[in-house]
């Protein structure tokens, strides 16, 4: 067994716990949006924090026209792209870490 195929499952493990854990801060999001909670309030303050670096790039691919609602679809873009990105890519990283690793 070769730990560099080891060393490629476990990153790919690792990236899927991140990734499910930003889409739960997007869904946190998405959340206070609707509530109207306090921009000021600490949380709200780290959630717009952690996820507006991601959302300003996919809202400058957007089209100008999905802007002129009132609902904010750059969220659900960016949960997609996520879940697309954890049903392709983690499988195909954890497929070529077990063919590197070997039998084992």
């Amino acid at each position: 067994m070769y730990p560099l195929g080891s060393l490629l499952i476990s990153i790919a493990k690792i990236l899927n716990v991140i990734l499910t854990i930003y889409q739960y801060l997007i869904l946190g999001v998405v959340i206070v949006s609707w509530v109207g909670a306090d921009p000021y309030n600490p949380i709200v303050r780290f959630l717009r924090q952690i996820t507006e670096p991601v959302f300003a790039p996919v809202r400058r691919i957007l089209p100008r026209a999905l802007f002129r609602t009132r609902l904010d679809f750059t969220p659900l873009v960016v949960f997609l792209l996520i879940y697309f990105f954890q049903i392709y890519f983690i499988p195909l990283l954890v497929h070529y870490g077990q063919k590197i690793a070997g039998p084992g």
